[in-house]
């Protein structure tokens, strides 16, 4: 681009002070939480609404990409300027502009942290469900764009269940409303945008749907000495008609990460601990306790925990929450992946990821949510060893085919980005991959908004698969990645 001449048309919409093109400035937007990279030309952070659409008007008429992102806590590069071009930044726009107690709902802007919702509306004695691990430092926006899940969305769902309707800047730079607060009729344009990763629009507003806190809440930790042992307890419960509010697991790595940093009483020779919520009127969670507690000793729980007090569950969630920040404790980088599977095929793909890793000479550390079959290996190497992102990157994309082959999918919650694209080709047919150009053509979007992301491109980040190729020509001339 021009650069100086956007950087004045830039300066010129949303002030000076909120424009960044300094080489050691843009550096703290080259990344997310994954090991991509890729420099900006220009950030921008606007404030509202309209200073969003100028700020896109300007980068279209300069012919330059824009990418939008959040808090950066993204797990699969979605918020990395592939292409270069403009980072538009929505930390400013951190607004709960309404909270409806009455009909549970709240509109907030989608710099707004995700827990901060929850803080907010917790005196109505309501709360906001979807909570990555993350929750503390994530917004709304990043977790609308990905489609976010976390450890309670096996009960309640993910981001697109509780998002009633949203406000969008389209790639042409007008302001959009989709959805409502109350049901509306034709097309769902709303769960559309939910998940698109930033490639149809961006977020300006959301308005999203509140739930009552639920009147008893026991949390449940269950310690086995396998692996094995733990999966076939998961599958299990759920099986047998219980459906917690949440169902993790950690393994004997996580747990090594965890408890100096934690002390979260983990036994130092366990193999696995199960984290299992149950939740409701005060007697169906004490129903629903007594039937995990007693799946879990069937298959050979050796040691079971029981949380009823806030201080107590808030002690035995202090471990999870706390995972992949205490891996560090253990090496200098992880590479954080996330593949879905069966909850029946967890035990065989859980070893054939342990075994992948040692063949390939690296520790990994599952910690992830088994109850709905959503694995998080976590690869530890050191980055700065010569050639090793590349051998991680062989290993992980062994891990993703592992996935697939048991009948899985390539995400669960952490979204395609640039880091999964030239997978998506396992998964969906030629045909598939045409009906999503063509999507993405009716938002008008083409190469403007987050380019290289979810589908491989030609350019800077990868070539295109033969297939896509294929899909491409099937849309005709008009076609963009």
């Amino acid at each position: 681009m021009a650069k100086t001449q956007i950087i004045s048309d830039l300066q010129s919409a949303i002030g000076k002070k909120w424009v960044l093109y300094a080489p050691e400035d843009l550096l703290v937007y080259e990344y997310d939480a994954t090991i991509e990279r890729g420099l900006p030309e220009a950030v921008v952070l606007p404030n509202s609404a309209e200073q969003v659409a100028a700020s896109v008007r300007i980068a279209r008429r300069h012919n330059v990409p824009v990418t939008a992102r959040g808090a950066g806590t993204g797990l699969s590069g979605g918020a990395i300027p592939c292409e270069g071009g403009v980072v538009l930044v929505t930390s400013r726009l951190n607004r709960i502009l309404e909270v409806d107690a009455e009909n549970r709902i709240a509109v907030v802007e989608p710099g707004v942290i995700n827990l901060d919702i929850s803080r907010a509306v917790d005196p109505h004695g309501l709360y906001y469900a979807p909570d990555p691990s993350s929750q503390k430092v994530c917004t709304i926006g990043g977790n609308v764009a990905e489609n976010s899940g976390g450890p309670h969305c096996l009960r309640y769902g993910m981001t697109t269940n509780h998002v009633l309707g949203l406000e969008i800047v389209t790639a042409e730079g007008e302001i959009v409303s989709l959805g409502g607060k109350t049901d509306t009729a034709g097309y769902d344009l709303t769960g559309i945008v939910v998940g698109s990763e930033g490639t149809l629009a961006i977020v300006t507003k959301v308005i999203v749907r509140l739930l009552h806190k639920p009147e008893s809440t026991i949390t449940i930790l269950a310690i086995f000495d396998e692996v094995d042992e733990a999966s076939q307890a998961a599958s299990a419960m759920i099986a047998g008609g219980v459906l917690p509010a949440a169902l993790e697991m950690m393994d004997k790595n996580t747990m090594e990460a965890v408890e100096p940093f934690i002390n979260a009483g983990y036994p130092p020779d366990a193999g696995a601990v199960l984290l299992i919520e149950v939740e409701g009127l005060e007697e169906d969670a004490r129903e629903q306790s007594e039937q995990v507690q007693a799946v879990c000793k069937e298959l050979s729980a050796r040691e079971i925990r029981i949380g009823l007090s806030p201080e107590d569950r808030e002690r035995l969630w202090a471990g999870r929450k706390g995972a992949l920040g205490a891996l560090g404790r253990l090496t200098p980088s992880y590479y954080i992946l996330d593949g879905v599977v069966p909850r029946t095929r967890l035990p065989e793909v859980l070893r054939g990821i342990y075994d992948a890793c040692d063949r390939h000479g690296f520790r990994v550390a599952n910690v992830f949510h088994a109850g709905d079959g959503n694995l998080h290996p976590n690869v530890m190497f050191d980055e700065r060893e010569p050639g090793v992102t590349e051998r991680v990157l062989k290993l992980g994309e062994e891990i993703m085919r592992l996935c697939v082959d048991a009948d899985g999918s390539i995400t669960g919650e952490h979204g395609v980005g640039s880091e999964k694209r030239s997978y998506m080709s396992w998964i969906f047919s030629e045909d598939d991959m045409t009906a999503m150009k063509r999507l993405k053509l009716a938002f008008s979007a083409t190469d403007g908004f987050n380019p290289g992301k979810v589908f491989p491109t030609s350019k800077g980040c990868g070539e295109v698969s033969s297939r896509m190729k294929a899909a491409i020509a099937k849309v005709g001339p008009d076609a963009y990645v």
